[in-house]
């Protein structure tokens, strides 16, 4: 076996098998990984000799504790991480939101979309089919966050 391609072998083992502990959970890489180390290690030993195989295992073991070390520190991840807040929220129930409200729909409900309840733009789940946009609603449940919303022919609303 060529010296480059064993070198090459025994890094992406390394790597691989660094991944698998920080990043890529499932075996599949570690598995992987610790083959490649293996081999490479292995061939190492019946090319260069008992001496050099040792070495090989060695600096294989340092440089998968030293990857390790390096992937734990909070720098290094932040250079993977988002910086960024999301500044979005979930529905913000007003007073004015309650069981029996009419509204209209913004979007087709499908089942869930926006509706217009209140003057406010609000999330809506409809509960027995789709609502197409631009049909009045009536809210017929509040559970926690979800607004449960039926089509309604009701004219009693009617400015």
């Amino acid at each position: 076996m060529n010296t480059t391609l064993l070198i090459i072998v025994l890094l992406l083992g390394v790597i691989l098998l660094t991944l698998e502990i920080v990043a890529l959970p499932g075996g599949v890489a570690g598995i992987f990984g610790a083959g490649l180390i293996a081999f490479g290690v292995w061939q190492t030993y019946a090319l260069f000799g008992d001496r050099t195989g040792t070495i090989v295992l060695l600096c294989a073991i340092a440089l998968c504790v030293l990857l390790l070390v390096l992937f734990m520190k909070k720098k290094t991840w932040r250079r993977f991480s988002l910086d960024e807040e999301s500044s979005s929220k979930v529905n913000q129930l007003e007073p004015t939101v309650k069981v029996g409200a009419i509204g209209t729909t913004i979007s087709r409900l499908a089942p869930t979309g926006k509706a217009l309840i209140g003057g406010e733009p609000i999330e809506v789940h409809a509960v027995n089919k789709f609502i197409d946009p631009d049909r009045k609603i009536e809210v017929v449940a509040i559970e926690g966050y979800r607004i449960d919303v039926v089509e309604t022919s009701d004219d009693r609303f009617e400015k």
